[in-house]
Parts: C-alpha cells; sequence; structure tokens
C-alpha cells in the first residue's frame, strides 16, 4: 500500500515526534493535517505547511484546537473531513509528564493529568472510530513506563495506561477493519524528560538500554509509520520501542 493520496491527521505534529512524524509521511507523499495546541504557534505551523506543500508537492491545512475540550475535537475531525473529504491515518501525540510522589500530588495536579494524557485520547479515539475510513490506521502514543518498576511516575503511568486499555478494547469493538495501537517509547532525548530528571537518572536510563544511549525521536518514527501501512495486521497492541528498557524477563 502506498501513502500517496492518504490523508493523516496527527497531534501535535508541530515539534518533536509529531513534527518528525509529519514529515516522513509527508515524505512519502501522504496529504497531512497538521494539529497545534495554542493560536502563538500559528505562525510557526502557517511555514510548516508551506515548506511542506512545496518540498513534498501534497495537500496539508493546519488546525489549531484544545483537544481537551470535546467541541474543539470534534471540530478537529470535522474540518480535516470537510477539507479532505476522508481521514486514512489518526496519530495522538498529545501528553504531559510528572515526576511526583503520589504522597505530595495535589488533586489539581491529579486532574490536569488525566486531563491531558486520558480525557483528550479518549475523545481522540471516540472520533477516530466515527470518522477514520474503513480500513484505516489510528496509533496512540503512550510510554515504556507503563512495564516499567519506578518510582515517581504513578499519575504518568495509570493516565497513560487507561489509554492502552481503551485502545485494545476498541479495537475488539471495531466493525471496521481499522486498526488500533499504541507506541510505547523509551525514555526519549527530548525536554519531555529533561523537565523531570536529574542528570544522574538520565545517566542510569542510558545503561539499561541496549545501547547505552536514551531513545531518539528517529527511532520511534520508523515504527509510526510502519504501523500506518504495512503493520496493519497488527491492533490492541502495545509496542515498548525502548532497545530493551523494559525487555520481559
Amino acid at each position: 500500500m502506498s501513502f500517496e493520496g492518504k490523508v493523516a491527521l496527527i497531534t501535535g505534529a508541530n515539534k518533536n515526534l509529531g513534527l518528525k512524524t509529519a514529515e516522513s509521511l509527508a515524505s512519502k507523499k501522504c496529504n497531512l493535517a497538521i494539529h497545534y495546541h495554542t493560536k502563538t504557534e500559528s505562525s510557526k505551523v502557517e511555514n510548516l505547511v508551506k515548506k511542506f506543500e512545496s518540498e513534498y508537492d501534497i495537500k496539508v491545512i493546519a488546525i489549531q484546537a484544545n483537544l481537551i475540550n470535546e467541541d474543539e475535537t470534534k471540530s478537529l475531525f470535522a474540518k480535516v473531513i470537510e477539507y479532505f473529504g476522508k481521514i486514512d491515518i489518526a496519530i495522538n501525540n498529545i501528553g504531559m509528564v510528572l515526576r511526583k510522589p503520589l504522597s505530595e500530588t495535589t488533586i489539581e495536579e491529579y486532574d490536569t493529568m488525566f486531563n491531558i494524557n486520558t480525557k483528550t485520547a479518549f475523545l481522540f479515539l471516540r472520533e477516530s472510530s466515527k470518522n477514520v475510513n474503513d480500513g484505516g490506521s489510528v496509533i496512540m502514543l503512550t510510554t515504556s513506563l507503563l512495564a516499567a518498576y519506578t518510582d515517581g511516575y504513578s499519575l504518568y503511568q495509570a493516565s497513560k495506561g487507561a489509554v492502552h486499555s481503551m485502545v485494545k478494547t476498541l479495537s475488539k469493538e471495531d466493525k471496521r477493519k481499522i486498526s488500533y495501537n499504541c507506541v510505547s517509547p523509551g525514555p526519549m532525548d527530548t525536554p519531555f524528560l529533561y523537565g523531570q530528571e536529574t542528570k544522574e537518572r538520565v545517566e542510569f536510563f542510558k545503561t539499561v538500554s541496549a545501547h547505552h544511549r536514551l531513545t531518539q525521536i528517529d527511532d520511534i518514527v520508523p515504527i509510526v509509520v510502519f504501523l500506518a501501512k504495512d503493520g496493519h495486521w497488527m491492533t490492541g497492541q502495545n509496542l515498548f520501542a525502548n532497545n530493551g528498557f523494559t525487555a520481559p524477563v
């Protein structure tokens, strides 16, 4: 199956993994709907639209939305279908991490984590199940910490664990041959990690990888792209892409 003429909706596509995934799909002639969160990012995103359209000769639309909001999430999907007529691939990169002992965590932090990590995923999955084409692909980014025995990440693990549970159940409920999967990167060399971890713990994470380094964005992009096309027989799965960080005994 070729990506040419397909339409991919990618959340958080203006930075980090979302951006690299968008660029990889664009290079394969996949049309893109680029989601971004805040209006202050609009100038940068519009430049991305122009870049992708000129370099890869594809159609691209940028849509700003707060995906915690149900109406804005519905509108996001509606705008993509209005512009392209369809959605073949839906990829959700939205997430927030917090490293803090559970005993010290506030109810406000709890609400924020579950809103950003779980509520947005629920809304994205629900709208994907209604709007993605028959035989399409839905890919949710979670975390390898779901398989790790570690401290400090109770809310992050719980809020992302719920995403995999929804993906697994939805894959069984599906009647339109859409594949639903999660990709769970290991500790990744992005600001997402460094804002929560000490230098010493970052160095430790490197030692438990088979190649003694952190996961790079470029390690994950091909896995997401695989699931969007050739990996369609996989569904309800969570791919722990972490170079052995959580290899089972």
